[in-house]
């Protein structure tokens, strides 16, 4: 694998384990350790806060039963205290009627005494939640003054309103005589001593209202501290529980650590390295088996760099990460399929010793092969000076292959200079004239079968078909046109965006019986030189003159296309081929094909 070489002695410190008896548990024991001891804190902190709550609850009930009612029942003296004067003066006003209303003055008697009796009721009750709140010990209170206002509204029952009771009864009497004088005079003491009686009881409740906002200030502040000390109780056992989870878990982090170190320097392409086992916990466990990992990796890095160079290494990748491409039965796709071959071979290999000429034949694989992989093609075999390549799914996509193909031929062809300079260095025979070095190249794209093809011993990521045939004739009939590339119709058709083609010819190739209209590649869409420009017209000129029979015409527009440019090889060829039957016309039949048995 890629990257850059280190020391193979480099190894990780390991995975240690912490001091105690907790680090040689197993992870699943150390994990359910950390849950169990952030449970109990999580479970006492819970309990700490029911409590305090609680007892939030609790004087919160002791307002709810005992304060407000208290101040209800102190409200409703007041309230009775008004009811009894109004009653009192509706039975003066019933005996002040001609005649007296008797019937309505014994109906407001008896309201007036029943008021008189529930104003002891009310009294008696709040001194009773008053009681209970001073006797009840589990809450504060302000005991002093709640004795005091217990002795008050004692007072105002037992003293102040037998006075009351003593002036209410003289002004009665008074009633019952018709002593309207007398009643005068008793109805303005009682109620001086009403009103007397009146503010008492609002001071009283004044002062039991000032005890139970005292009792809200307790409830607010015991709230206040509920709160505060749940708080720190929360950040104690958090404190607490982290430390804990850190210590239990230290060790697993390290130990993890150590095994994402080690995954790094393995994708980093550094497959010289082992972690030093020291645990038996999963962590031991997961750590020999990435040992066992790495060294897998390191044989199938090996087996990766040994087949790679006698396999494309991309077909060499799919067959291992992709075991479908191993799948014995092939798919009919359309593939673009290239023949390229060293032009000049018997004749240079002629005198070379076998060092000699394994030197040249390695040099011009490995540059004419460069190109076929930076244009993603596939290599699929080296036939003595021979190569063959394809490009198509699933490596390159459909509508790009025949692109490539055309972009690689241009490259190839490109580097025929280097070729020729490089050779003679080779062999160490600087000057030899290498001229006659060239490379021929045929392109076809069509249907093709692809798969792993072979026997039961031995297989081949490979195509087959038609296509393959023609791009093999292709690169053979160069020769007759002394062309350098020659590519198919539906080549051209597919690549038109990317290169500057002219069409050769109508040919039949061996094998088949229908013609193919072949094309040579120029250049680079847009890169012709104007003599190319000249040359593709005057020829595509000569060559329409050639198929209507037009011999002259032919003649003459091949000449031209020379003119432009000297030797091209398809102009000889056709101006030959073009005076030849000028002299013998085809039959009249020929449709201005021609066929190539090589």
């Amino acid at each position: 694998m890629g990257g850059r070489a280190i020391s193979s002695t480099r190894t990780f410190p390991g995975l240690k384990t912490f001091s105690g008896s907790m680090i040689r548990q197993s992870i699943r024991q150390r994990i359910v350790a950390i849950a169990v001891g952030l449970i109990v804190l999580m479970v006492a902190t819970s309990v700490l806060s029911m409590v305090m709550v609680g007892r939030v609850g609790h004087l919160l009930d002791e307002i709810t039963d005992r304060y407000i009612p208290a101040n209800a029942h102190l409200t409703r003296i007041s309230i009775l205290s008004f009811e009894r004067a109004l009653a009192l003066r509706r039975m003066v006003i019933s005996k002040l009627q001609d005649p007296p209303d008797e019937i309505g003055y014994r109906a407001r008697k008896q309201l007036y005494d029943a008021k008189d009796a529930e104003v002891d009721q009310e009294a008696d009750a709040a001194r009773k939640l008053i009681g209970a709140v001073m006797a009840d010990t589990s809450t504060p209170s302000d005991n002093t003054a709640l004795a005091r206002i217990d002795s008050r509204v004692d007072s105002l029952v037992s003293e102040f309103r037998h006075h009351l009771k003593q002036e209410s009864a003289e002004l009665i009497a008074a009633l019952e005589t018709r002593d309207f004088a007398a009643v005068r005079r008793s109805l303005a003491r009682t109620d001086a001593l009403r009103d007397e009686f009146d503010e008492k009881v609002e001071a009283v409740r004044a002062d039991m209202l000032k005890v139970s906002y005292g009792a809200i200030a307790i409830i607010r502040s015991e709230q206040t501290q509920a709160v505060l000390t749940s708080a720190i109780v929360t950040a104690l056992a958090a404190i607490v529980g982290l430390i804990f989870a850190n210590f239990v878990s230290g060790g697993i982090i390290r130990s993890v650590r150590q095994l994402l170190d080690g995954t790094r320097a393995v994708e980093a392409g550094h497959l010289d390295q082992s972690i030093d086992v020291r645990t038996a916990d999963e962590i031991g466990q997961l750590a020999a088996a990435f040992n066992r990992m790495v060294v897998q990796l390191r044989d199938n890095q090996r087996v990766r760099e040994t087949f790679g160079k006698y396999i494309d290494p991309r077909v060499v990748e799919g067959l291992i990460e992709r075991p479908n491409l191993t799948a014995a039965e092939g798919q009919r796709r359309v593939m673009t399929v290239l023949f390229c071959d060293l032009k000049g071979f018997t004749s240079l290999s002629e005198g070379m010793t076998p060092q000699g000429l394994v030197k040249v034949m390695n040099r011009y694989l490995s540059i004419m092969s460069e190109p076929i992989r930076t244009h993603r093609g596939i290599i699929d075999k080296y036939i003595g000076d021979g190569i063959m390549a394809y490009w198509g799914p699933p490596f390159v996509d459909e509508a790009d292959h025949a692109r490539f193909a055309c972009q690689a031929t241009l490259e190839m062809i490109e580097r025929i200079a280097t070729l020729r300079r490089e050779i003679p260095e080779l062999l160490g025979v600087l000057g030899t004239p290498m001229e006659t070095c060239d490379i021929r190249i045929g392109v076809a794209t069509g249907e093709a079968l692809v798969g792993s093809i072979g026997s039961d011993v031995m297989m081949s990521y490979t195509v087959m078909g038609d296509v393959v045939n023609l791009a093999s004739r292709l690169e053979g009939a160069n020769k007759a046109y002394g062309t350098r590339n020659l590519v198919s119709e539906r080549t051209v058709v597919a690549a038109t965006a990317a290169v500057e083609v002219r069409e050769i010819d109508r040919i039949v190739v061996a094998g088949h019986t229908h013609s193919e209209v072949v094309f040579e590649i120029l250049g680079a869409k847009g890169k012709l030189l104007p003599e190319q420009v000249t040359l593709r017209e005057r020829y595509s000129e000569g060559l329409a003159a050639y198929r209507d029979r037009r011999w002259d015409e032919a003649v003459a527009k091949f000449g031209a296309s020379l003119e432009a440019m000297p030797g091209d090889g398809p102009s000889i060829a056709m101006l030959k081929r073009s005076e030849e039957l000028k002299e013998s016309p085809p039959p009249q039949n020929w449709d201005g094909s021609s066929r190539v048995d090589k």
